[in-house]
């Protein structure tokens, strides 16, 4: 689990500059719901049924989740170059061809995810409460067994089905290891948000004095920039991850070539 926590690190040091900018447009995309209702006049307190109703608000959705997507895809496959002396370039047209795996790769993933709750609904009473916490369980395995499929959709081009076979293949066994792994993780961006927010935050409250406009603008680029931060740092540890994963279960040198070249 250190050897992997460490070769994140090494990996996010070794890219963070150069993935910045596609971080930062991912962000800003990402955000374009917000932006729609801001420049609408309603602000962000929008109840979530009204929204479900508007059919321009779920196109936007739809198109920002879309494209965040790619760019995180774009940023991986940057990364993979950089860090396993390749040359980098081209990533953002290279992520837009494999946009159909990605959605493809997306909805089976969250079809064997919700396909773990259906069942429980048909429970009587209090033996549903049993069995949301079964399937809770089950979501976590599954979500762990198949967190490598991004991985093999953009940086080996494999198809979804065989993504997800391949991700369950190679975490098998590994399921505390990795959930150590991701947890630690989570817990680091977790504190990073808390930090960077609040310090932000202080800053804000001193400087626009309450002005909304001044306060909504703020936090529109502390958003992008902590994410700009963020993501690189997520896609780190998916790509050590896996290249951990191929080097005990393929023999590959995957893992030392990131390593050495990190």
């Amino acid at each position: 689990m250190g050897e992997t926590l460490d070769l994140t690190f090494r990996i996010y040091r070794a890219t963070l500059v150069k993935c910045l900018p596609l971080a930062a447009l991912a962000m800003v995309v990402s955000q374009l719901p917000s932006l729609y209702l801001l420049l609408s006049g309603r602000g962000l307190n929008v109840q979530f049924l009204t929204l479900v109703r508007e059919p321009t608000y779920q196109a936007i959705y739809v198109v920002s989740v879309l494209l965040a997507a790619v760019l995180n895809a774009a940023i991986l496959l940057r990364q993979h170059r950089l860090v396993t002396a390749q040359q980098p370039g081209g990533e953002l047209g290279a992520a837009l061809r494999r946009a159909p795996a990605l959605v493809l790769w997306a909805v089976l993933f969250w079809l064997a995810l919700v396909a773990c709750l259906v069942p429980v609904m048909l429970f009587p009473g209090a033996a549903r409460v049993a069995g949301f916490v079964l399937a809770g369980l089950l979501l976590c395995y599954l979500v762990v067994a198949l967190s490598c499929g991004f991985v093999l959709v953009v940086v080996e081009r494999a198809g979804p089905i065989a993504s997800l076979t391949r991700s369950w293949n190679l975490t098998r066994g590994s399921f505390w290891r990795l959930t150590l792994i991701y947890t630690v993780a989570l817990v680091i961006l977790t504190v990073l948000y808390i930090l960077l927010g609040t310090a932000t935050g202080f800053v804000v409250a001193v400087v626009a004095h309450g002005e909304l406009a001044v306060v909504t603008a703020a936090y529109a680029v502390v958003v992008v920039a902590l994410g700009a931060l963020v993501v690189p740092f997520y896609m780190a540890v998916q790509l050590a991850v896996f290249g951990d994963l191929t080097a005990r279960r393929e023999g590959t040198d995957l893992a030392q070539r990131i390593s050495a070249a990190a």
